[in-house]
């Protein structure tokens, strides 16, 4: 579970921190097939033997890759805004007819931060909600055949 969670953290970290440059829509789509493939791979790596288990350390290895997610999503979050900054987001939202006031920089900042923190929390329930989908996918396709009687 551990392991599994850990491989998996590391790879939606890069890929979000790379994907959240372009928007930070990308990592919760990221964290829905990552989140799969933690848990499956939980089941993988442990092989537990009752469903009930698979689903639990499906869920566990999808939260602690979460946290890859959540730091990847800051990361980026960070590189983007340091890159396009509050006058260049101003001149974007100018152009399509929106007024940003005289405070965009304060509105950007916070947009920043709350942005990040509200795909931050998707990021934890998708991976953890499909870590347990991830264990109990691991479990219909191999874990049986591990134990018959216990199916």
């Amino acid at each position: 579970m551990l392991k599994s969670g850990l491989i998996i953290g590391i790879a939606v970290m890069v890929l979000g921190a790379l994907s959240a440059l372009i928007t930070p829509l990308c990592i919760p789509c990221l964290a829905i097939f990552l989140g799969m493939a933690a848990g499956y791979l939980a089941g993988v790596f442990d092989k537990p033997v009752m469903n009930s288990e698979a689903v639990k350390k499906g869920a566990l290895s999808g939260l602690i890759a979460s946290v890859g997610a959540i730091i990847g999503q800051i990361i980026g979050s960070i590189i983007n805004a340091s890159l396009m900054g509050p006058e260049a987001a101003a001149e974007m939202m100018e152009q399509l007819g929106i007024d940003v006031g005289a405070d965009y920089e304060t509105i950007y900042q916070l947009s920043q931060v709350g942005g990040t923190i509200c795909f931050s929390i998707m990021d934890i329930l998708f991976m953890a909600l499909l870590g347990m989908l991830g264990g109990v996918l691991w479990w219909q396709i191999s874990g049986k055949k591990q134990n018959p009687h216990l199916q």
